[in-house]
């Protein structure tokens, strides 16, 4: 059982708490790329307590600082992009993307105050429409080449979504295979072949099943949980009745993402990032290994849910998740409509702001959080000395990453469910254009 001390060690994450500073040690996702469209791209972000305005300069260089000018404190957020850089609207000091002070235009002539000062810079990067930035001691981490970074900006599509309770229980949502087969349970099974954009609407793989079937009719997996380099393995296995086996593969990435099939040709990676405490923010890649992503269609399917500028839910707690007695009577198990970030959306925000694990009982499916959760605790009790963290690889570590594989679908009698995802793997690659010119080039799996 998890006690109150271990509990709070591992969901806050403010300035100076231990989870926070392992947190810190990682390039976390500020932002979408989309979000600095437009004629002022300036965007004032909240990342573990923290407050930070990001902006791109004239020269199209993307540049996070804090938000509160080291003048007189005045929000930047407001401030003015001119000059080669944005300008606080209190007394006009200007700062560039690196924290540089190129003017304090209201001391007097000749003064050079402005070559002391300096507004606290941090490193951002731009990835798959994202831009991550790193907020921590040191050098960052290099990016593992993993699918959703090496793949064409046109294969990948990027979204995030606002849920309003810890990032812990959020994430752990995502690494609870068993929850699919209740949580996101359809009575009636769509047309697969009109499931694009949607998750768990397809079919799996090697097979004609929908997903929502599979699920549906087979609801006791088999979980096995595997130490890998980026974190952590779950493969979910349910016994169908002709012998064949229900084989899904996810992935924990270390510290707080994961990677999931969606369908037979694109897989999701996700993470969880802390807002403060009680707000977080999923932020998803969708990869897809055979043609380009429609971006136009998937934007429009998920703004019919949620609204800018700050991509919150229109179906969230104070309107019940648009929960329908008879819908959950005839259609849905929650009766909460057919998107499924919506159901795991209430099922984390019930909980509570911050979960109260000390009143919980774990079973045997929740191998994976039980795992993940011993890992993050090692995690910050290395953080807090000098022990090497996992999953911070230099650039020539970062090269030999790849995936990791996320596989759904049917391995038939008397094959091994291992070997089936990893051939199936390797097919999907062989089939990508991009994937497979990476296959070829020698990186593994």
């Amino acid at each position: 059982m998890t006690t109150a001390e271990q509990n709070h060690l591992m969901t806050r994450v403010g300035p100076g708490t231990p989870a926070g500073a392992l947190l810190r040690r990682y390039w976390q996702p500020i932002a979408l790329a989309e979000e600095l469209d437009g004629p002022r791209p300036v965007k004032p972000v909240q990342l573990m307590g923290q407050h930070f305005v990001l902006f791109r300069d004239a020269q199209g260089r993307l540049g996070l600082l804090d938000r509160d000018c080291p003048h007189r404190g005045a929000d930047l957020a407001f401030g003015r992009l001119e000059d080669g850089g944005l300008r606080c609207t209190f007394h006009g000091w200007l700062f560039d993307v690196e924290g540089r002070c190129l003017q304090t235009p209201a001391e007097p002539e000749g003064s050079r105050m402005h070559r002391a000062i300096r507004q606290a810079a941090y490193p951002v990067v731009q990835r798959a429409g994202v831009v991550f930035a790193y907020v921590g001691p040191g050098a960052p981490p290099a990016f593992p080449d993993f699918d959703c970074f090496v793949a064409p900006d046109s294969h990948t599509f990027a979204f995030k979504g606002l849920f309003e309770c810890n990032w812990l229980q959020a994430l752990e949502v995502g690494i609870d295979p068993a929850h699919a087969s209740f949580l996101h349970r359809f009575f009636e099974d769509e047309d697969t072949s009109q499931s694009y954009g949607k998750q768990f609407r397809g079919a799996s793989a090697d097979s004609q099943m929908p997903i929502t079937q599979v699920l549906r009719e087979f609801v006791r997996p088999r979980i096995q949980v595997a130490p890998v380099d980026h974190g952590l393995r779950l493969t979910a296995l349910r016994d169908l009745p002709d012998g064949s086996t229900h084989v899904r593969v996810t992935n924990v990435v270390f510290p707080q993402a994961f990677v999931i099939p969606m369908s037979a040709e694109m897989t999701i990676s996700q993470w969880h990032v802390p807002v403060d405490d009680t707000h977080c923010y999923w932020v998803a890649i969708f990869t897809s290994f055979t043609g380009p992503v429609d971006k136009a269609q998937m934007r429009a399917q998920r703004l019919k849910l949620y609204e800018l500028p700050h991509y919150t839910s229109r179906l969230n707690k104070r309107n019940d998740y648009g929960y329908d007695a008879v819908q959950q009577h005839r259609q849905t198990y929650t009766g909460m409509g057919d998107d499924i970030n919506v159901h795991d959306q209430w099922a984390v925000e019930s909980q509570g702001a911050i979960q109260d694990r000390t009143r919980e009982h774990l079973g045997s499916t929740d191998i994976g959080i039980v795992a993940y959760r011993r890992l993050l605790v090692k995690a910050i009790e290395q953080a807090r000395g000098d022990a090497p963290l996992p999953m911070r690889p230099d650039a020539a570590q970062a090269a030999h990453f790849s995936g990791p594989p996320s596989i759904d679908g049917i391995a038939g009698p008397q094959v091994e469910p291992e070997r089936y995802w990893q051939q199936a793997d390797r097919e999907r690659r062989v089939g990508s254009d991009w994937a497979r010119a990476r296959l070829d080039g020698g990186a593994g799996a």
